[in-house]
């Protein structure tokens, strides 16, 4: 499974750890993501997403739908 946010495409990053030496090392920051099970009222039914916190902050702010909306996504695209 990928560690991708279905909502905001957020993916790993890569980069350097650089000690005092300036040695460098390669490094992955991973995106905090979360499988969260979210109400979609207009359905009337739960969904379970893999998101990022990120993401959960902004649709439990705007709502599921109207945060698809915005995005120009389907629910069938993030389930």
């Amino acid at each position: 499974m990928a560690r991708v946010c279905k909502l905001t495409g957020k993916r790993p990053s890569v980069g350097y750890n650089v000690s005092h030496a300036h040695n460098k090392t390669k490094k992955r920051w991973l995106p905090n993501l979360i499988r969260k099970r979210i109400w979609v009222p207009e359905l009337n039914r739960w969904v379970r997403i893999r998101m990022s916190t990120r993401a959960l902050r902004t649709v439990q702010k705007k709502g599921l739908m109207a945060f698809l909306k915005d995005e120009g996504l389907a629910l069938k695209d993030v389930t």
